[in-house]
């Protein structure tokens, strides 16, 4: 299926930057991992068009402001309200091509915390618009000292990766999935990295609006952790699936694959999930250096689409890029 945006998107190249999807009727939400911003295209013939930009400072404040990239990795959609995350992890200069080895070994040295990396936001969207406010619904962020990466520095299990970039296995959140029950949104964060001895690690948490600023979030209570042997792979996304869970999995460092679809019946297993608690949908096409599986959603007939960070050659088109459809059993 083709996605298409407009010239401004195309010359930023936002289209080869695609890192979280979520279907909305007859919208699709996309997020990129080089912007502050959120994307909205509209199903028009059997393309998805008509690109619409929001910017999350407009709705929230950002801690670095409109212009520093949050690295948006994960979208999820539940009650009228459209959440997004940023990776929260580090980031280690890469080496260019062309530079000495003085200055490649300097790069190599350098490790960055970009603040609006470190970012949960809630939006409440009214028809098919996030707004700042809703009636009694608002916008808010968890960030600054509340973020997700900080609350985890007591952890036994990942507190040692919070000082490493998300390129070394450290701390990279790249998926959210949302439920609503009777206590409100409960949200699983997926981790593309760290994986402990092969064990992947996806967080539960329940934001809610903090009783003394309706701009902002907390969590209601302590965060869950659940341990899954995905063979050794991180969480690359997280797609709800009725009361279940698809995970798009993939390697946790800078390689290419393998990717795979596989699907957890949160209702039936702890927090301890093993491969036999896991069931395989699908084997992802992945390429050398570029067709990175980034984002998955699943949409109104049934079907999975799959889009792809660093499109190849072949996936781009004159006006956008192609995303994979994947028919579900």
């Amino acid at each position: 299926m083709e996605l298409r945006f407009h010239a401004g998107a195309q010359s930023a190249r936002t289209h080869e930057n695609l890192s979280a999807i979520r279907q909305d009727g007859p919208y699709l939400w996309i997020a990129g991992d080089e912007t502050a911003t959120i994307e909205r295209l509209t199903l028009r013939d059997g393309v998805y068009d008509d690109q619409r930009t929001f910017n999350l400072d407009d709705f929230v404040d950002l801690p670095a402001g409109p212009e520093a990239e949050a690295d948006i990795e994960g979208l999820a959609r539940t009650d009228g309200w459209l959440w997004a995350v940023g990776s929260h992890s580090l980031k280690r200069r890469r080496v260019k091509s062309g530079q000495s080895a003085d200055k490649a070994r300097k790069r190599l040295a350098t490790v960055v915390r970009e603040e609006n990396r470190f970012v949960l936001v809630r939006l409440p969207v009214r028809g098919g618009v996030p707004v700042r406010e809703d009636g009694q619904r608002r916008a808010a962020i968890l960030a600054g000292h509340d973020n997700l990466a900080d609350m985890l520095s007591g952890d036994p299990h990942l507190a040692p990766f919070l000082a490493l970039p998300g390129k070394d296995n450290g701390l990279d959140i790249e998926g959210i999935a949302a439920h609503s029950d009777e206590r409100g949104h409960r949200l699983f964060v997926g981790l593309r990295g760290p994986v402990l001895r092969g064990w992947a690690v996806l967080l539960e948490i329940r934001p809610v609006t903090h009783p003394r600023d309706p701009s902002r979030l907390r969590l209601a209570e302590p965060y869950r952790k659940h341990f899954l042997d995905l063979d050794g792979l991180g969480i690359r996304d997280l797609c709800p699936y009725g009361d279940d869970l698809l995970i798009l999995t993939g390697p946790s460092m800078a390689l290419d694959g393998p990717v795979r679809v596989v699907r957890w019946r949160t209702g039936s297993v702890g927090d301890i999930v093993t491969g036999r608690d896991l069931e395989l949908v699908a084997e992802l096409p992945f390429g050398r250096g570029d067709d990175h599986p980034e984002g998955l959603a699943v949409l109104e007939d049934g079907r999975l689409i799959v889009v792809y960070d660093s499109p190849s050659p072949a996936r781009r088109t004159a006006e956008g890029v192609y995303a994979d459809l994947i028919r579900l059993d």
